[in-house]
């Protein structure tokens, strides 16, 4: 009953202080289906509605001023209003937003991605991460002659049909509403970091491709084991399944060439999206180009009826994302760009763990690279490590559910009433972000961890 208080004292206050996010979210309940736009927005007992950004900060609808550690689900790594994307944009806007034809920016965007990610022999853009994920799996499939893939329990590929299975616990739910049983059955979902059970899967000949996040699901929240991507990437070689890497949050973020630059280990095709459009809406595919081939229109309609893999898309590299994209990509291309964020992330880990030893708090803070992820309230095992990569004694399906479950939408709230906005329980760095609001946020969280225990929380 005292947690329960507690928590309904959290509740209280920001909907006191928060109440002109309280109105418009009761006005998008009237228009908008499910009153959000995205479903990794929603918070009880009602989302947080932002008037304008800059930098690492952005205002809320009632005045406040808020570090955010959201950063547009992660697209910007430059930080909101990059002036040279800014710039960028505001300069091609007046030349048109949409051609309908091919254009100079379109070859520029692709060649910043070819420098750039080591995968991409040839780029083919899309308008989403979801989209991305699409194609690569239609591709995949085109080139191997078969039909089923390989993912990895709480790996996030975008929200369509052929790869929702499997993102959530419990990952082995039969069905999911909406996705048909036959599309559903064309995807396999095993467990993380075992090896042994890639090798028997993929021993079957089965799979046209093996899809994973090389940062471990949903950008490190379940971290991999030490080794795990270059024995899936031996396995997947070895017989000869496409291996895929969802990039949409590591790209351009784990390093400029992103995570397969950083652990050296490279897929056979890599998806994109967020940091590669500049913050705009774009995702891009990049690969080996015997695959990416198959895009291409041949004289030749035993080719054209047979092997072309089909792909429009109305807003597929438009002026403005392919703008916003090539000057984003341009900045990102420099390592001082992820060592800035890597480093303020990781004090940023340190300082949150070191408040929960010392006020004896059951829970973690764990991530990689510029990404952090935050559990209170979850007794975890080498909570005495300085910067964690991965929390140990905890189940893949705990670290999974940790975001906005149970106390983490507390927390959550608690922390907006501290002036830092929290991410699916964590958060993500960019260039804007400064030493102060690092020190900043760990001083929010100390005094979040100290009211949590006044409340009987924890």
């Amino acid at each position: 009953m005292a947690q329960a208080m507690s928590g309904q004292k959290i509740l209280a206050d920001y909907e006191a202080q928060f109440a002109g996010s309280l109105a418009k979210a009761t006005r998008a309940r009237q228009a908008i289906a499910g009153g959000i736009a995205h479903d990794g927005r929603y918070s009880k007992p009602f989302p947080l509605y932002v008037d304008r950004a800059e930098g690492a900060h952005k205002w809320d609808v009632d005045g406040h001023e808020i570090i955010d550690f959201a950063m547009g689900h992660g697209a910007l790594i430059l930080g909101h209003n990059d002036p040279d994307v800014a710039a960028a944009v505001l300069e091609q806007y007046p030349k048109g937003t949409h051609y309908g034809s091919c254009h100079e920016l379109e070859i520029e965007w692709a060649e910043q991605v070819k420098r750039l990610i080591p995968s991409a022999e040839q780029v083919r853009f899309t308008s989403s991460g979801t989209e991305s994920t699409m194609l690569a799996i239609r591709l995949a499939r085109a080139y191997q002659g078969k039909s089923k893939v390989l993912k990895i329990e709480g790996h996030f590929h975008g929200w369509h049909d052929y790869l929702i299975k499997g993102e959530k616990p419990p990952f082995d739910a039969p069905s999911l509403p909406g996705v048909p049983a036959g599309t559903y059955e064309s995807v396999d979902v095993i467990p993380a970091n075992d090896v042994s059970i890639v090798a028997e899967r993929l021993a079957t000949g089965e799979y046209a491709a093996l899809i994973m996040e090389p940062s471990g699901g949903s950008w490190s929240t379940i971290p991999l084991a030490e080794d795990y991507l270059k024995e899936v990437r031996r396995l997947t070689a070895e017989q000869g399944v496409t291996l895929i890497f969802d990039e949409v949050i590591t790209g351009f973020r784990w390093a400029p060439g992103g995570a397969q630059e950083r652990f050296n280990v490279i897929p056979d095709m890599t998806t994109l999206a967020k940091i590669v459009a500049g913050g705009l809406p774009g995702g891009a595919v990049a690969g080996k180009r015997e695959i990416m081939e198959l895009l291409e229109f041949r004289d030749d309609p035993e080719w054209m009826a047979k092997k072309k893999v089909i792909h429009p898309g109305t807003y597929n590299a438009n002026p403005l994302a392919a703008a916003a994209g090539a000057a984003a990509l341009k900045k990102c291309a420099n390592p001082a760009v992820q060592a800035h964020c890597d480093n303020l992330a990781a004090q940023l880990r340190a300082g949150m763990n070191a408040i929960l030893v010392e006020e004896g708090v059951p829970g973690a803070v764990w991530g990689e690279s510029s990404a952090f992820h935050v559990m209170v309230g979850t007794e975890v095992s080498n909570l005495n490590a300085t910067d964690m990569h991965r929390p140990e004694g905890v189940s893949s399906t705990v670290l999974k559910a940790s975001g906005k479950a149970g106390l983490g939408g507390t927390l959550h709230l608690a922390m907006l009433l501290e002036g830092v906005d929290l991410f699916s329980g964590g958060g993500l760095f960019s260039v804007a972000h400064t030493q102060a609001d690092v020190d900043k946020a760990i001083d929010a969280f100390d005094r979040t961890i100290t009211r949590f225990k006044k409340e009987g929380l924890v």
